[in-house]
């Protein structure tokens, strides 16, 4: 039995979402799971490293499987990308120790989060960047980072839907950066809840448009508290960018 490890990009624009749902075969996990159960002639199933969100998007998610048989790594890539949409693709696949897994196995994630700050909305973007039209005060918002930075407890920056037991997670960086009208923000961390990310950059905002502070950030984090926290980012301009094992 061989354990494979794929390298996944794909547009999440028209999915539910990376996890296959019993109701639903339009998630990125079902997709994979039904072309490589072709492929294999029996029930495969796929491990990922990050339950991405509805309409959320993937530079390198990482996931693996184990098939019986002997199909190189080029027969296994070639085979998905051949009957895969077109809004999926497999950029590497390898072999990995029987132990390896994609979602227990990864020490870190960065997210990368795209807001489009101009104007007018962007054309050939708009489904791939959040469009924020005021000018955002970029000072502010990096101050707001430093507040995330560190172990806490991320209650308030969950979603109703999160069941983990523990909601404290560990961010290590959050760095925003201005390329041609857009403001890129990456946010590195062990481990993210349901719709974290999109919050985190969602509070942001605020501060950037000088709708809240950011001092009042710890506040929020210590109330636990969901309806605490304002806006969340659109899934569009979301992004799982890097996966480290």
């Amino acid at each position: 039995m061989n354990n494979y490890k794929l390298t996944i990009q794909y547009d999440g624009g028209r999915y539910q979402g990376w996890q296959r749902l019993g109701n639903s075969d339009n998630t990125i996990q079902g997709k994979i799971e039904s072309v490589l159960t072709e492929m294999a002639g029996e029930p495969i199933e796929i491990f990922g490293c990050s339950r991405t969100d509805s309409g959320v998007h993937a530079l390198a998610q990482i996931a693996n499987f184990k098939m019986g048989g002997n199909s190189t790594e080029s027969e296994v890539m070639n085979y998905l990308n051949r009957y895969l949409p077109q809004d999926i693709s497999i950029v590497e696949v390898e072999l990995v120790p029987e132990r390896f897994h994609a979602r227990y196995n990864a020490k870190d994630k960065t997210y990368l989060y795209k807001i489009w700050n101009e104007q007018y909305t962007n054309p050939f973007m708009r489904k791939y960047s959040m469009h924020v039209e005021e000018t955002l005060n970029i000072p502010s918002m990096k101050e707001a980072c430093q507040y995330f930075i560190g172990t806490h407890d991320f209650t308030s920056y969950s979603n109703a839907k999160s069941k983990k037991k523990s909601m404290v997670r560990e961010i290590y960086t959050i760095e925003i950066e201005e390329i041609a009208g857009f403001l890129e923000i990456r946010v590195r961390g062990n481990g993210f809840l349901y719709n974290m990310v999109r919050k985190i950059v969602g509070t942001l905002i605020e501060v950037g448009l000088g709708e809240i502070v950011a001092a009042k950030i710890p506040s929020i984090l210590e109330s636990k508290e969901r309806v605490q926290t304002g806006r969340m980012a659109d899934p569009a301009g979301l992004y799982l960018e890097n996966v480290d094992f």
